[in-house]
């Protein structure tokens, strides 16, 4: 079954129209890489975490939102650690930290139906050969598969960590890639049955 990451709410954030959030998203994202400032940081930060305590999401979503990326951020965090210093390592992931927590409150709070909505109505102006709902089916299918990957590789890991493989790669990717295919074929079935093609 194809879930998305949407956290039921009310809150102002969850009402707000997802091309708002998008262009939102993208202010944020935008000066908090142009401004050289740990203060500013800070500020972000602590905007994005009144926007997660007024969407009312918990610690876990925190987290999950994190998780993902930890490995990558600490591989980020040795090197400029090697390259510069401490403070300045600590800068670069919070800064990286920032951007997934602000993109992860808008996923949360939005529905795939929303941005999907929000896409096709920014695609009214475009010219009619350009297939609208094709493209909008495509960003879809793809915002639906990564929480669908997410949960089949957790699903995966703990098959294999009962078995003993959990840290052999290939035991781990096999069972991923095979499943990650049968699934899209079964959603290209559905598609083609429904003659959208």
């Amino acid at each position: 079954m194809l879930t998305d990451l949407y956290v039921f709410g009310t809150s102002p954030m969850h009402r707000a129209r997802p091309a708002r959030k998008v262009l939102g998203l993208v202010v944020y994202c935008t000066v908090v890489f142009l401004v050289e400032s740990p203060l500013f940081l800070a500020l972000a930060g602590t905007l994005v975490a009144i926007g997660y305590i007024t969407a009312g999401l918990q610690p876990r979503h925190v987290y999950q939102a994190l998780r993902p990326a930890l490995w990558l951020l600490s591989i980020i965090f040795v090197a400029q650690v090697f390259l510069m210093d401490v403070l300045f390592a600590l800068f670069v992931v919070g800064r990286f930290a920032a951007l997934i927590f602000a993109a992860s409150l808008v996923t949360y709070t939005t529905t795939t139906s929303e941005f999907v909505d929000g896409i096709r109505v920014a695609l009214n102006r475009t010219p009619s050969w350009v297939p609208k709902d094709k493209i909008a089916l495509a960003i879809s299918l793809c915002l639906r598969f990564i929480p669908l990957i997410r949960s089949v590789l957790e699903e995966v890991r703990q098959a294999q960590r009962a078995r003993g493989l959990d840290r052999r790669p290939l035991a781990l990717l096999v069972p991923l890639v095979i499943r990650t295919l049968k699934t899209a074929d079964e959603v290209a079935e559905a598609i083609h049955a429904r003659s959208f093609d």
